[in-house]
């Protein structure tokens, strides 16, 4: 009989990025440069708030921080990566002299633009990921990383320019507690369903997962709600009362509407 070596065979080749795998909700097509810079410009709360609007309410990634105040601001397709609990004859230190290890490949092929998303069951008593990988990461062009574990090397992530969210930190080698089996599949993090290929916007308050066939339309809307919302939030720091202002009323509207590159007040 042969030893267990602790690697799941289903993670030797990893799938292409965004590539439909069992279980996703619908064949992802491209999402456009113009998408990933208006996400850019609008805060995950008003994100949320467009899923919403569209029926999603399990959206955000909750209790996640970022590990750098002051590198929050992120977007990019999702990068899945699958841990189930480890089992002590299977996952010892040995297993990483072996460059096919699931978590080794799958920062190895991790692309430009690209978040490593990562599924720890909310476990944060062990490690997920420390500096070295998450350097390799930044080298490797990666837009960020994701975890609802926790990180090593906490202090060095503070001084990191990869964006990074973690709902914890834990000095513990991921071993004693995880054991990657999967790459490129559907994955729940922080409880929340995330497929390839679907869109992660982060900024200071946390992360978000938008389904990738509603990036376009949602990037679209929020930018728009956020140009209302400005408006808005100048015309209560005037004094204006909730009452008309927020919701806006057709008033609030016009007015609204007036202020616009070619804005017609009479519409």
């Amino acid at each position: 009989m042969t030893e267990p070596t602790g690697r799941d065979r289903r993670a030797e080749t990893p799938r292409e990025s965004g590539q439909v795998t069992s279980g996703h909700a619908e064949t992802p097509g491209e999402v456009g440069a113009e998408v990933f810079a208006a996400l850019r410009k609008v805060s995950t709360a008003t994100v949320t708030t467009q899923l919403f609007a569209r029926g999603l309410r399990n959206t955000f990634l909750a209790g996640l921080r970022p590990l750098n105040p002051a590198h929050t601001r992120m977007v990019g397709e999702a990068f899945t990566l699958r841990h189930i609990p480890a089992r002590e004859d299977l996952d010892v230190l040995s297993v990483f002299k072996d460059y096919d290890h699931p978590q080794r490949l799958a920062v190895e092929s991790v692309g430009p633009g690209q978040v490593l998303v990562m599924d720890c069951r909310g476990q944060t008593r062990a490690a997920s990921i420390g500096g070295i990988l998450a350097t390799r990461l930044l080298r490797r062009g990666a837009a960020g990383l994701v975890t609802d574990g926790a990180v090593r090397d906490s202090p060095f992530f503070a001084g990191l320019e990869l964006p990074a969210f973690a709902a914890g930190v834990c000095a513990t080698t991921n071993l004693a507690r995880h054991h990657a089996v999967d790459l490129q599949v559907p994955i729940g993090c922080a409880e929340v369903p995330v497929y390839p290929g679907d869109v992660i916007v982060a900024d200071a308050e946390g992360v978000v997962c938008v389904p990738r066939h509603l990036a376009a339309e949602v990037a679209r809307d929020a930018l728009e709600q956020e140009r209302l919302e400005d408006f808005i939030q100048a015309q209560v720091e005037a004094g204006a009362p909730l009452r008309g202002t927020y919701p806006p009323d057709e008033e609030t509207l016009r007015r609204y509407r007036s202020t616009l590159p070619g804005g017609d007040a009479t519409r």
